[in-house]
């Protein structure tokens, strides 16, 4: 074993987390300030803004969360490197049905909120297009119940910031056999396509909220199920 006299005193000191910066998070020749919970922002003259909050004296700005300081204009605010996912229109999600309501399901996207999905934002068995009737209502069991693994994307979002999502392309729908990975949604980057097939068998669906779903490409054509084709036999 190595004697504690041979270390150096660089090898001694213990780094801070302001000073382990990700260097990816760079803007321009400066790397970003690390803020950490309850540290000042030593900026007058500002606007509050998410990720920070003023003192009992309401004199000085401290960071709630840990992250990178952001300012535009006047407005101040702390971006948490890791966080709950943030919708936006058009990204492509991976969730899990955690329950059905009257004409519509709760959806588990990993965000703060439950996302919505309507009946009425669902292609029908078969890919068939009609209004949505009594019957049908019924039946929402029976096309997704709970526990159920859905690929869809995000139509709009609510005021209190849940998200509303559709199924209506024939590429969405209930997922059947695969394997759900979940990293950061930070991790994954918006991009043209979110569908990805492997030149060895596999596909992916990098979602935007951090679950990837990786799966046997399929040479079914998925348009006979109308979004809910779901093979469950056995793999050899």
């Amino acid at each position: 074993m190595e004697s504690m006299d041979n270390i150096s005193d660089s090898d001694r000191t213990i780094r801070l987390a302001s000073q382990r910066v990700n260097l990816c998070l760079n803007t321009g020749n400066n790397p970003p300030h690390f803020y950490t919970p309850g540290q000042d922002i030593p900026l007058e003259g500002c606007m509050r803004g998410h990720g920070t909050y003023f003192d009992k004296n309401a004199t000085t700005l401290k960071a709630s969360v840990s992250g990178v300081l952001e300012r535009v204009n006047q407005l101040i605010l702390v971006k948490p490197l890791k966080s709950r996912y943030n919708g936006e229109v058009g990204d492509v999600v991976v969730g899990r049905i955690m329950e059905v309501q009257k004409k519509r399901w709760k959806v588990d996207t990993n965000s703060r909120l439950d996302a919505i999905l309507q009946l009425s934002s669902v292609n029908l068995p078969g890919g068939e297009l009609r209004l949505r009737s009594v019957e049908d209502e019924r039946m929402m069991r029976k096309y997704l119940s709970e526990g159920d693994l859905i690929s869809a994307e995000v139509q709009s979002i609510f005021s209190d910031g849940s998200l509303a999502l559709h199924t209506r392309s024939l590429k969405y729908g209930k997922l059947s056999q695969g394997i759900l990975v979940k990293v950061c949604p930070a991790l994954v980057k918006r991009c043209k396509t979110h569908f990805q097939n492997l030149p060895f068998g596999v596909s992916l669906i990098l979602s935007n909220n951090g679950y990837i779903w990786i799966y046997s490409t399929s040479d079914l054509n998925e348009e006979e199920g109308g979004g809910f084709l779901q093979n469950l036999d056995k793999v050899s």
